[in-house]
């Protein structure tokens, strides 16, 4: 039993013990405000039964969501690549350029030096990776 329907019942039991006549304009008008105050009660029980079992629904939810992200829009599961900065050297003007796992997923751009535009192929870079915990998925890559 939900506290708020505890407390319903427990004026309810007040009334009663004290003798308050149901019969007389001061027994009817309490009556009527404890009927109400038990319907309100019990409403407000439906309710936080019907938000817990919607809670649960949405953290099933965000369960499955956070799943899908990680298959579908994480590239490197384990953030190995991602803090790593990559050298690329321009086959145009030969100047290094150091650019990081974002701009690399871009999959190309042109060389702030001489305007060549480069482009990146990152399955390729992916099969070198050295990660040491062997998480990243990069190695399983076909």
């Amino acid at each position: 039993m939900n506290n708020i329907t505890e407390r319903v019942a427990y004026l309810k039991g007040l009334m009663n013990g004290l003798d308050i006549d149901p019969a007389t304009k001061e027994g009817k008008l309490f009556t009527a405000i404890l009927d109400v105050l038990d319907e309100m009660a019990l409403s407000i029980v439906d309710v936080e039964e019907s938000y817990d079992e919607l809670q649960e629904v949405v953290d099933a939810i965000d369960e499955d969501l956070g799943e899908l992200e990680q298959d579908f829009y994480d590239e490197d599961e384990c953030g190995c690549c991602d803090d790593e900065e990559y050298e690329i050297v321009c086959p145009n003007c030969g100047d290094s350029i150091y650019v990081d796992y974002d701009m690399l997923q871009e999959g190309e751009m042109e060389c702030p030096n001489c305007g060549e535009h480069l482009e990146f192929d990152l399955d390729a870079m992916e099969d070198e990776c050295d990660c040491e915990d062997g998480q990243c998925g990069c190695e399983d890559k076909d």
